[in-house]
């Protein structure tokens, strides 16, 4: 048995990668130019041409009766477009969409969506439809010769190639769609705008985008929502066919409440209700107190957000809502689409109106010429009825005596065929009917409207006026005022967390065993609050809600917890580690409020230390960030609060009874590490933790130092530590007997 396979004769082979290859390109060619991208010429792509032409076939112009959307469907997919029945509907539901088409192309009857939710259109079975008025400026002249035509998919009917647009579609009501390796963007545009484009066009050839911008000046959407982008990027859009446009919601205050009344293009108002809610749930937007949707027939939109109160910022309220929702939208603009050569390309404006005015001059001479051929043919008729007429009598005799009359009244009267056969096609009656006068009243006007013609075929400047003229009377039938204003606005700015939070004093506490919590005022008796067994009060902070509590740790690690976020001090609190990453074995030794700029004193009992920010203090890092070095074997000693004058001195204790009091000036301002030598320890008995900088404070005129030795304590005031003052980094001098053994000190008044 042989291996060999013979093929039959009528296969062709081809490697699986060549036609693989072919395949692939050849279906991107088809996504592109048969499905996703639209004609500079009418505008449309192929499904929206088929069911604009279809409904035309039905009789369903804009003065007919509706019909169902289904009978519709049927022909579109059964005699033109062999494609799912759904994929067809939607796009006919999107062209009778007046918040999705600027000039819708269908008008319909039942649900065709809504705003909210545009795909909520009910079947095609219920709904009904016809021709919008503004459809007749793509079909008027269909019938006149004006484009081409090609077989249906199955050959068996004919269809336009495009519909003879009279007026720029491509960028009225724009488009987009997603093809293989290209998309289109296409934003709409005002008639009138357009319409002044090209005309102007039409005077000045040569004009660029700059000059064509003074009349575009920029999309117009359905809504009225407002178009923030600068006029400049506009420019730079339509220059090079990329770029994006931001839409933003119209607002306004009315009796404290703030109405929305228009939204950006595609916005659904239950959409832009719920992100706002979604911010009021999570605690990010207390500004607001309720929202409302009063929207109804007489007042489209008509959003209400309620602030909390008259005290709120309105302006900043809703910069910040148009940074967080879709009250105002960027729009990506990709001027890709179909020119008159056939092929896909990204084109400026300039280019999309001269391909347009071309298309529609070709247009308008096609169109011209067709009715002067109907006029010379139809004249041509005329003289054959001319001379009927004026022999009518032979003309009949002929008729009735001759076996050929045809061959013999072109005999006799040197008639061309299509004469002869038009005179015997005539009824007798219509034949005896004849009149000269009617003859040859309609021969003048022929003859009249054919010079006229010829005159505008023959004539480059005719034919640019009368393009000038029909693309008037189109913007004066069909167009309206813009809809989207042009505005200058800043740039919208979300709040950061702290905006959104109140100013109220508060007073946090930290507990000895790391549990934090936040108090309301500053009258608070941390001492006696309640703590749970075995812990006890280590430290406190007054500041407000909006600042952040700043905690330290025995390794010299600050962390940020914002105060409004802590629980109340009506209960225990909850462990600070809960909410931060603290090295094992490190224990929480201070607490600090204040504003950014505020000064800290930070230092260990190795008698080393520095001024900090405590702005630079603050992270957002869970584990937050190593400030203070802290030396071998020591430890931490609580952040202290100061204020930078030339008179203030630091005062530091050892516990053996020694104080040492030098210029606050004299200690450098640090953002991190271990600090200057602030009290002089011998290192020998620093190491075995026998002599120790006990406290450390700060004490400036008016002010008194108290320090505590068990239950004795001593108070000097500011010109009493004369005694003990000294360069920074000695030893310092005894204290009286009885105060060797300091354990704290505080300043007072």
């Amino acid at each position: 048995m042989s291996d060999t396979t013979t093929l039959d004769p009528g296969f062709e082979t081809r490697p699986l990668r060549e036609f693989a290859e072919k395949s692939y390109l050849d279906y991107s060619m088809y996504v592109i130019l048969d499905r996703a991208l639209p004609s500079v010429c009418d505008g449309l792509k192929p499904v929206q041409r088929r069911i604009v032409y279809a409904m035309s076939e039905l009789g369903l112009g804009a003065g007919a009766k509706f019909k169902k959307s289904a009978r519709t469907v049927g022909d579109v997919i059964g005699k033109f477009h062999p494609h799912g029945d759904s994929a067809a509907y939607e796009a006919m539901v999107l062209m009778a969409q007046p918040f999705a088409y600027r000039y819708p192309l269908i008008e319909g009857q039942g649900n065709w969506g809504s705003p909210d939710d545009p795909k909520s259109f009910a079947a095609m079975r219920y709904t009904e439809a016809r021709l919008a008025p503004f459809a007749e400026l793509l079909l008027g002249e269909l019938g006149q010769g004006t484009v081409d035509w090609q077989p249906n998919f199955d050959g068996t009917l004919e269809e336009p190639v495009v519909l003879p647009a009279q007026v720029p579609h491509i960028l009225l009501n724009g488009g987009s769609g997603i093809a293989v390796g290209m998309a289109t963007d296409i934003p709409p545009h005002n008639l009138r705008e357009v319409i002044a484009a090209c005309i102007h066009l039409l005077d000045q050839p040569d004009a660029g985008v700059e000059e064509l911008c003074e009349h575009i000046p920029g999309p117009d959407f359905p809504t009225a929502a407002e178009i923030i982008t600068p006029r400049e990027e506009l420019r730079v859009l339509y220059r090079s066919g990329r770029g994006s446009v931001r839409a933003r919601a119209v607002w306004q205050l009315e009796d404290g409440e703030i109405l929305v009344t228009a939204l950006p293009y595609q916005s659904s108002p239950a959409r832009i209700l719920e992100q706002i809610a979604g911010q009021m749930q999570a605690r990010k937007l207390p500004l607001v107190a309720d929202l409302r949707d009063e929207s109804d027939h007489e007042n489209p939109t008509r959003l209400v957000i309620v602030p909390r109160s008259n005290r709120v910022d309105a302006e900043a309220l809703m910069s910040h809502l148009f940074a967080t929702t879709d009250l105002q939208r960027t729009y990506r603009v990709n001027l890709n689409l179909i020119g008159l050569d056939g092929r896909p390309a990204v084109k400026p404006l300039d280019v999309i109106l001269r391909e347009w005015l071309d298309f529609r001059r070709t247009t308008v001479r096609r169109r011209l010429q067709h009715r002067l051929d109907r006029v010379e043919a139809r004249l041509h008729l005329l003289a054959g009825y001319l001379i009927a007429f004026l022999n009518i009598d032979e003309v009949i005799a002929i008729i009735r005596s001759e076996d050929r009359p045809r061959a013999e009244l072109m005999r006799r009267f040197e008639l061309t065929e299509v004469q002869a056969d038009a005179i015997l096609d005539l009824r007798l009656r219509q034949l005896a009917r004849l009149e000269e006068i009617r003859i040859r009243t309609e021969q003048d006007e022929l003859a009249a409207e054919r010079d006229q013609l010829q005159r505008t075929l023959g004539s480059d400047k005719r034919l640019t006026k009368l393009l000038r003229e029909e693309l008037e009377a189109a913007a004066e039938t069909y167009g309206d005022a813009r809809r989207a204003p042009l505005v200058n606005r800043a740039e919208a700015a979300a709040f950061r967390e702290d905006d959104l939070v109140s100013s109220e004093p508060v007073t946090v506490v930290l507990s000895r065993m790391g549990w934090i919590r936040a108090a309301k005022g500053h009258e608070v008796d941390v001492e006696n609050l309640s703590y749970r067994s075995g812990d006890a009060f280590l430290a406190a902070a007054r500041g407000r809600a909006n600042q952040a509590a700043v905690l330290l740790d025995s390794q010299g690690r600050a962390y940020a917890l914002p105060a409004h976020s802590l629980p109340s001090a009506r209960g225990q609190g909850e462990p600070a580690t809960g909410r931060l990453n603290a090295p094992s074995g490190a224990l929480f030794c201070g607490l600090a409020m204040g504003d950014d700029d505020q000064r800290m004193l930070l230092a260990t009992d190795a008698g080393y230390g520095f001024i900090a920010r405590l702005g630079d203090l603050q992270t957002k890092n869970r584990a937050g960030k190593q400030v203070l070095n802290v030396p071998a074997n020591a430890q931490v000693l609580p952040p202290r609060p100061i204020s930078l004058t030339d008179s203030a001195l630091i005062a530091a204790v050892s516990n053996e009874g020694r104080l040492l009091a030098f210029p606050l000036t004299e200690l450098p301002e640090l953002t991190r590490g271990k600090g200057n030598r602030i009290l002089n320890i011998p290192t020998a008995r620093a190491a075995r933790r026998e002599e120790l900088m006990i406290a450390v404070a700060v004490i400036d005129t008016g002010q008194e130092l108290v320090l505590h030795a068990g239950k004795r304590h001593l108070a000097l005031r500011y010109g009493d530590l004369d005694h003990y003052r000294g360069e920074r980094g000695r030893r310092g001098n005894k204290l009286p007997r009885g105060l060797q053994k300091v354990d704290r000190a505080e300043v007072r008044g």
